[in-house]
């Protein structure tokens, strides 16, 4: 990792990390979507032959291959699982909004009511890893909202199969439906549906380049969480800070994808070093360590500031997916941070714990776009219409407002409807 000083006129570029150019391939892509709705199922058989080596008649797992999956899945992972979801249950219900019906002025009674989103698709990835993880993160939060249909799309294995952690997950985690159907095919046949997958209302959950691509395409059709580029942590660390659980947080993220970022931001140069040091001395012994090589020679470095307040002020332009906060005040140092998709406030505290079980949700915006969202909530699966009454004290009251308005845009039908009310 590469240890940089921080100069305010370099910040632009100092921040930057990979991002998902879905530009290079829009137009597979859209290709693929196309095919989808005019060919549903055939298409469907047709990519997952072609992208997955897989040969399929069935898209849906059965019950009886669920039943399997837990005889099949070790004791433990079954309980590691069910302990991640009653945090991820616990914290997710404490995100229910509440309905309100307040009197706003005389005779003008207003409110908001909450209803849940009907259908939602579920992307879980596949490829370099298996995520049960994913399931647990965006099914159960929509269980919780009260969707009906919780359908979920993951792309086979060699064998035809999906893997059995991720069925015993979607199991626990409440999912109505699972599709051996992967990439931006999957996001199209839940999108547009096909024979085998009814349409839904939202899709949510992380994917590679051409998932991201598709559900930037379809959204329109139906509503997206966010389109997520590769994960990022960002470390904001003093002198009291442990080096060795910086080096192992940056190891950790960096193991996630070739294009992952990671930046420790102190102001202690003998941090950096130490930090560097260890780093350096223990990828050798990763599993994953060409990956966390590239990751870290590309996007991986450690910026020197003048002060925590300098530090503060990179960590909130850099708006971390991931922001760890190791200072000698961890609680203190929150106050001043205004852009971070999950914050981890403390050295006993890594990204791992918010990955898997501490019941935060990991679904989170990535690339800056902290600054303009949130993660995957419970909210997210909800809508909130609004709710007003009037009686003829609030017709009085309004009077003075809706028409002179209404008639001033030129919308004279609107006032009329207003002062039949009146009238009567």
């Amino acid at each position: 990792m590469e240890i940089v000083e921080y100069k305010d006129q370099e910040i632009v570029e100092l921040i930057k990390r990979s991002q998902t150019d879905v530009d290079d391939v829009l137009i597979t892509v859209q290709s693929i979507i196309n095919d989808v709705k005019l060919n549903g199922d055939n298409a469907l058989k047709e990519y997952t032959a072609k992208f997955d080596g897989v040969n399929l008649e069935n898209f849906k797992v059965t019950s009886d291959e669920i039943e399997k999956s837990y005889n099949n899945l070790e004791a433990g992972i079954v309980n590691s699982l069910k302990k991640a979801a009653s945090n991820i249950e616990k914290f997710h219900k404490l995100q229910l909004p509440n309905e309100w019906f307040q009197n706003i002025a005389p005779g003008i009674d207003a409110g908001q009511i909450i209803r849940p989103i009907e259908s939602v698709g579920c992307y879980i990835p596949g490829g370099r890893a298996v995520y049960p993880s994913t399931i647990l993160m965006t099914a159960i939060p929509a269980k919780i909202a009260g969707v009906e249909k919780i359908v979920c799309c993951t792309p086979p294995q060699k064998d035809a199969k999906i893997a059995d952690a991720i069925l015993v997950a979607a199991d626990i985690a409440g999912a109505d439906e699972v599709y051996k159907v992967g990439g931006a095919q999957a996001i199209a046949a839940m999108a547009y549906g096909t024979d085998s997958i009814k349409t839904v209302n939202k899709i949510v959950g992380p994917g590679n380049i051409f998932v991201t691509a598709a559900k930037k395409l379809v959204f329109g059709e139906v509503d997206i969480d966010f389109p997520a580029g590769p994960s990022e942590v960002l470390i904001l660390a003093d002198e009291t800070a442990n080096a060795d659980y910086i080096a192992f947080d940056i190891l950790a993220q960096a193991e996630h994808d070739p294009n992952a970022s990671c930046f420790l931001v102190t102001t202690s140069e003998s941090l950096a070093r130490d930090v560097q040091s260890i780093v350096q001395e223990n990828i050798k012994y990763m599993e994953r360590s060409n990956i966390i090589k590239e990751s870290l020679e590309k996007y991986g470095k450690i910026v020197i500031t003048k002060s925590e307040n300098e530090a503060i002020y990179f960590a909130n332009q850099y708006a971390a997916e991931h922001l760890i906060i190791m200072t000698k005040n961890p609680e203190n140092t929150l106050k001043y941070i205004k852009n971070a998709g999950s914050i981890f406030l403390g050295e006993l505290t890594p990204v791992a714990a918010g990955d898997y079980g501490s019941g935060t949700n990991h679904v989170l915006p990535t690339a800056g776009c902290a600054k303009m969202y949130s993660g995957l909530s419970t909210e997210s699966f909800l809508k909130k219409p609004t709710v007003q009454k009037l009686s003829v004290d609030g017709l009085e009251y309004l009077k003075d407002v809706v028409v002179p308005l209404a008639e001033y845009e030129g919308l004279f039908a609107h006032s009329e409807s207003f002062k039949k009310r009146l009238n009567k």
